[in-house]
């Protein structure tokens, strides 16, 4: 069940802010930001029609005058292409000038861009720099990068013991991947019940991974095939190819609910349907 920890963004929301009216000659940045974003998604309550232009504009006006949000969300907007065509280097521009005034969104993201080499030119050590800036302000996303350099050891020496701690700081606060890293960890040295202590935690936010993981481990370690067919299930219904394929077996084979071939059809059906090629 080893896999490696794969450095896939995850992208947070851009911050709300209360819908209360402003005039546009107002030059708080702060106020820049709120109103900048009212006019990108339009308000009707405000009576502000929706204007990509104008909003973009002063949200840009705020960035420029220093507003940390502001930075991140003109970063976020370049970084995935949104209402600006899509720019890595304008995006680790804004990112830079919010990470270096200690948000942690703006270090953990410019820290994944040095890893990639993503709008900077590649560069590890500013990589683990700014990820370990991150997380030491408990940013569960910069604790969750941080744990997985250490643990694929890849370009820096690998390091479970680091990889256990911070996983553990984010996983401990609900962080689901960390969770169902935690539970990959712990499989791959053979502590099962803590593997599934972990993979427990994330199943139950509903992560398909660890429903599978859980699910197998159920069916393979503790024999409890009414578990097993359990969480196969809440990953199947979610299209985990692997776990439709597992339920579908519990359904020939009578484990863990009742014997049914039509069932099983229709579970190995969905699983070739979703990449799964079957024996």
């Amino acid at each position: 069940m080893y896999r490696k920890i794969i450095f896939a963004l995850l992208f947070i929301p851009l911050w709300a802010w209360s819908a209360v009216p402003v005039a546009v000659n107002d030059t708080t940045p702060e106020e820049l930001l709120r109103l900048g974003l009212n006019y990108l998604n339009g308000n009707d309550l405000l009576g502000i029609y929706m204007d990509k232009e104008k909003g973009l504009e002063l949200i840009r006006r705020s960035a420029e005058q220093g507003y940390v949000n502001a930075q991140c969300n003109m970063g976020l907007f370049y970084q995935i292409g949104q209402n600006v065509p899509k720019d890595y280097k304008q995006a680790a521009y804004w990112y830079q000038q919010a990470a270096e005034q200690g948000n942690p969104f703006a270090q953990c993201r410019l820290g994944l861009f040095y890893l990639n080499g993503q709008g900077v030119g590649r560069d590890i050590e500013l990589a683990m720099y700014w990820l370990q800036r991150s997380a030491d302000q408990d940013f569960m996303e910069g604790e969750y990068y941080l744990g997985a350099m250490y643990y694929n050891g890849t370009d820096i020496p690998k390091d479970n013991e680091q990889a256990i701690y911070w996983w553990k700081q984010s996983a401990q606060r609900g962080h689901m991947q960390s969770q169902y890293a935690l539970g990959l960890c712990y499989c791959v040295m053979k502590d099962y019940d803590e593997a599934m202590f972990w993979h427990q935690k994330a199943a139950e936010q509903g992560y398909a991974e660890s429903q599978f993981d859980l699910g197998f481990l159920y069916y393979t370690m503790k024999k409890d095939y009414v578990q097993a067919a359990y969480w196969y299930r809440k990953a199947a219904e979610q299209g985990h190819a692997k776990a439709q394929y597992g339920l579908a077996l519990c359904y020939e084979e009578g484990r863990g609910v009742k014997r049914d071939k039509k069932q099983a059809e229709y579970w190995k059906e969905q699983a070739a349907q979703n990449g799964f090629k079957l024996r």
